[in-house]
C-alpha cells in the first residue's frame, strides 16, 4: 500500500490534469463556438461551403466541429489544432469569397508549411473563388418529379444547399394525388424519416396554395399522371432541370415527354438510362455532359458506388476481368410478405428473405468506363436490411500487389484527389452497415475485408444507396447547372 503522503501527491496530480483537460475542453468549445457563425453567413450570404477534409462543417454544432478536426488524425496522426483554423476562417471571411467549397484543414497544413502573412497566402490559395461569381444569376430551377424515397432524399439535400439561393432551387414537386389530404401526407414524409431521422429544420404547408416551406424553400405541389401535361411556366418556372425519379420512363422517348412542357429545358433521370441515353457517373464522365445534352442518367446506386472504386483500380494496376456481388438492402419495388411479382424471386418476403435478384451494375459500368467493357460479370443478393448496401470487387488484375498497397492507394485518394467526393475509406474492426446510412460519398472501401493475393485482389466497398446516390445525383445537377462550387484549395491529382 502506498504511503499517505504519496498517495495524496498521485491524487493532486490527477487533479490538476483533469483540470488542465477541462480548461483546454472549454477552450476548444469555445472556438467552435465562435466559427459557428462564421460558416453560417460565409454559406448563407456568399454560398461558400467550409469542410475539413471533405466533412462539410454547414448546419454543425460546436461538438461535431471539434469532432471534424479530430478525424484530421486519419491524415497526420494528430489532431487539427483549431486554433490554425480558426484564424483562418475569421480571414475567408474578411475576403469574402464567391460560392465555393473550402478546406480548412488543407489550407492549414499548406500555412504551417509556408508561412508568411495569412491573408497575403489566402489571396494564393483563393484566387479562383475571389472575382465573380460563375453559374446562372439567380440559380437554376429544380422540378422534382416523383416524390418517394430518392425523391425526398434529393430535396432534402437541395434545401440544405440553398445557402445564398445563387445555385439550385427546387421549385416544385410532381406526384400523384392519392387523398385529400395527400399535401399534408407528403410533407410529413419529408419531416420524418424512420432511416434518415428527422428533417433538420421547420416544415409548414399551405393548403390554400398547395405548397410546401421548408427552412425558406418554398416548394410547389403539381398533382399530375403524365409528364407531358403540366404547365411549369404558370408557377415562375423557367428553364428547370426536372429530375424523374419515378423510373417509369428510362429512354430518350419517354423522358422527352417531360420536355414538352413549358418551363423545362433538360431531364436527369435517377435510374440507369436506356438506349442512346448518357449514364454519368459524377467524377468519372461528368465531363462528358454538355449545355446541349437534354436528357442525362444518373445511372443506378450500385453504379455510382463501384465506378470510381474500378477506375481507380484500373488505373494503378490494370483490371484483367472480375465479378461484382452486389449485397443490396431490399427496396419498395419488394413485397413485404409472399405475393406476386413480376420479377423472379422479389415476390417473396423482403424483410424475411436473402434474395438471389439480377443487377445490371456489371454492364452499366461499360457506359461509364469504356475501357471495362466486357470484363465484369455481376449479381445481386438483396437482404433484409432497409438501407446501406455492399459490392465486393472480385477482380483478376495485370500486375501484382498487396494489401498494403493497395489500401494506401485507396485511402489517400479519399483524403485528397479529384475523386474525394466518390470514394471514402474506414478501417475500423467494428463498423456494420447502419454506421454508413448518410453518408454523402458514393462509396466506401472497408481497408480491414481488402485481400490480395498476388494479381487476385477482393476489394468491399459500402455504399448508403439512398443518401450516397441521392448526393452524386445533385453533384450531375450542379454541373448541369453549371453551379458545382469550386473546391480550394485545388487537390493534387490522382496519383497512379
Amino acid at each position: 500500500m502506498l504511503p499517505a503522503a504519496l498517495r495524496e501527491g498521485i491524487d493532486l496530480k490527477r487533479e490538476q490534469e483533469r483540470e488542465r483537460e477541462r480548461a483546454l475542453w472549454n477552450e476548444r468549445m469555445a472556438s467552435a463556438e465562435a466559427m459557428v457563425p462564421l460558416i453560417g453567413e460565409l454559406y448563407r450570404d456568399r454560398g461558400v461551403v467550409v469542410s475539413i477534409y471533405g466533412r462539410r462543417l454547414i448546419n454543425q454544432s460546436p461538438v461535431a466541429i471539434l469532432k471534424a478536426h479530430r478525424f484530421a488524425r486519419q491524415i497526420n496522426d494528430v489532431e487539427l489544432p483549431i486554433d490554425e483554423t480558426l484564424p483562418i476562417l475569421r480571414a475567408i471571411s474578411k475576403l469574402r469569397p464567391g460560392a465555393s467549397s473550402i478546406d480548412l484543414a488543407k489550407l492549414a497544413v499548406r500555412f504551417r508549411a509556408q508561412g508568411g502573412d495569412l491573408d497575403e497566402f489566402l489571396q494564393r490559395e483563393l484566387s479562383d473563388a475571389l472575382g465573380d461569381p460563375t453559374g446562372p444569376a439567380g440559380g437554376t430551377d429544380v422540378v422534382l418529379y416523383g416524390f418517394g424515397r430518392i425523391g425526398r432524399i434529393i430535396a432534402r439535400i437541395l434545401i440544405a444547399h440553398t445557402g445564398n439561393g445563387e445555385g439550385l432551387r427546387l421549385r416544385a414537386i410532381v406526384v400523384r394525388k392519392n387523398s385529400e389530404d395527400d399535401l399534408v401526407k407528403r410533407a410529413s414524409l419529408l419531416r420524418r424519416d424512420s432511416i434518415h431521422g428527422p428533417f433538420e429544420g421547420t416544415i409548414s404547408v399551405n393548403r390554400e396554395d398547395n405548397t410546401i416551406l421548408a427552412n425558406g424553400t418554398l416548394i410547389q405541389v403539381i398533382y399530375s399522371d403524365d409528364p407531358s401535361s403540366v404547365d411549369y411556366s404558370k408557377y415562375g418556372i423557367s428553364n428547370a432541370i426536372v429530375v424523374d425519379n419515378t423510373g417509369r420512363w428510362r429512354d430518350r422517348e419517354g423522358l422527352s415527354k417531360h420536355l414538352n412542357c413549358p418551363g423545362v429545358s433538360r431531364v436527369l433521370l435517377t435510374a440507369p438510362g436506356k438506349g442512346d441515353v448518357m449514364n454519368i457517373v459524377y467524377g468519372i464522365n461528368h465531363e462528358n455532359v454538355t449545355a446541349g445534352d437534354s436528357i442525362v442518367s444518373a445511372a443506378s446506386c450500385t453504379t455510382n458506388a463501384i465506378v470510381p472504386v474500378l477506375k481507380a483500380i484500373n488505373d494503378k494496376f490494370g483490371i484483367e476481368h472480375g465479378h461484382v456481388e452486389t449485397v443490396h438492402a431490399y427496396t419498395n419495388d419488394q413485397n413485404l410478405t409472399d405475393n406476386f411479382h413480376k420479377g423472379n424471386r422479389r415476390g417473396r418476403s423482403a424483410p424475411m428473405n436473402m434474395v438471389i435478384t439480377e443487377t445490371g451494375a456489371a454492364g452499366a459500368v461499360a457506359k461509364a468506363l469504356p475501357e471495362l467493357t466486357g470484363k465484369l460479370t455481376g449479381n445481386a443478393i438483396r437482404v433484409p436490411t432497409p438501407d446501406v448496401s455492399m459490392a465486393i470487387l472480385n477482380l483478376e488484375l495485370n500486375s501484382n500487389t498487396t494489401v498494403s498497397e493497395v489500401n494506401s492507394y485507396l485511402r489517400g485518394l479519399s483524403l485528397d484527389s479529384p475523386l474525394q467526393q466518390q470514394i471514402d475509406f474506414i478501417d475500423s474492426p467494428e463498423v456494420v452497415s447502419t454506421d454508413f446510412v448518410g453518408s454523402h460519398r458514393a462509396g466506401i472501401v472497408d481497408g480491414l475485408a481488402t485481400i490480395s493475393n498476388d494479381n487476385h485482389l477482393v476489394v468491399y466497398v459500402w455504399y448508403d444507396n439512398e443518401y450516397g446516390y441521392s448526393s452524386q445525383v445533385v453533384r450531375v445537377l450542379e454541373h448541369m447547372a453549371a453551379s458545382h462550387p469550386k473546391v480550394l484549395p485545388e487537390r493534387s491529382p490522382v496519383p497512379v
